[in-house]
């Protein structure tokens, strides 16, 4: 197995589109958490012609709902959230300046046309290892939302974040290529 790509935040459009899908990422510095509740929020505020209260240029979102935290941890149990919730309101955050989304699932088709278009690559991050993942997280802060508890919008301080580029920033689909060499196996032939 090749041996996974160092990223630091932030993350620009230059690097996306340097990484291909099926590629083992760490990243760390600062990623922004925010799950369907804070999109929608978001979104709203901008179709009244508000200001988002995170400046999204070159972020990486993470869709998370953590755990709440034991005594002298920084965050509970943090795993990806199924990124098919945010759909509805990527294209609009897209245009925000967001460069990368971690969480786990398919995105829609329209989605992806909107990471090619902005230059966005779509990470995920393994469901069933949130406790894991949280040895990653060294900060919890919130940012925005308080009211929105574990689905405000938060920075997350993270050293060696494990995660796999899904979708490209051309549209390359590793759910798609990484089953190709097995959807003509036969069970027979074993």
């Amino acid at each position: 197995m090749a041996e996974s790509i160092r990223i630091t935040t932030p993350f620009t459009e230059e690097m996306s589109r340097k990484l291909k899908a099926g590629d083992s990422v760490l990243i760390t510095g600062t990623i922004i958490s925010a799950r369907d509740a804070a999109h929608k929020v978001m979104t709203e505020a901008l179709a009244r012609g508000e200001k988002l209260p995170v400046d999204w240029n070159n972020q990486i979102v993470y869709y998370l709902g953590p755990t709440p935290a034991k005594p002298g941890d920084p965050i509970g149990s943090c795993g990806p959230t199924t990124s098919g919730r945010m759909d509805a309101y990527t294209p609009t955050m897209l245009e925000q300046g967001i460069k990368g989304m971690v969480g786990k699932g398919s995105r829609t088709k329209e989605v992806v046309e909107a990471m090619k278009k902005n230059g966005a690559t779509y990470f995920a991050a393994v469901g069933g290892a949130a406790a894991l993942i949280a040895k990653s997280v060294k900060s919890y802060t919130v940012l925005a939302y308080p009211e929105l508890g574990p689905e405000a919008v938060a920075a997350l301080e993270v050293v060696d974040f494990p995660a796999i580029v899904v979708i490209d920033c051309e549209g390359n689909n590793f759910y798609e290529i990484g089953q190709k060499d097995y959807r003509h196996f036969d069970m027979n032939q074993i």
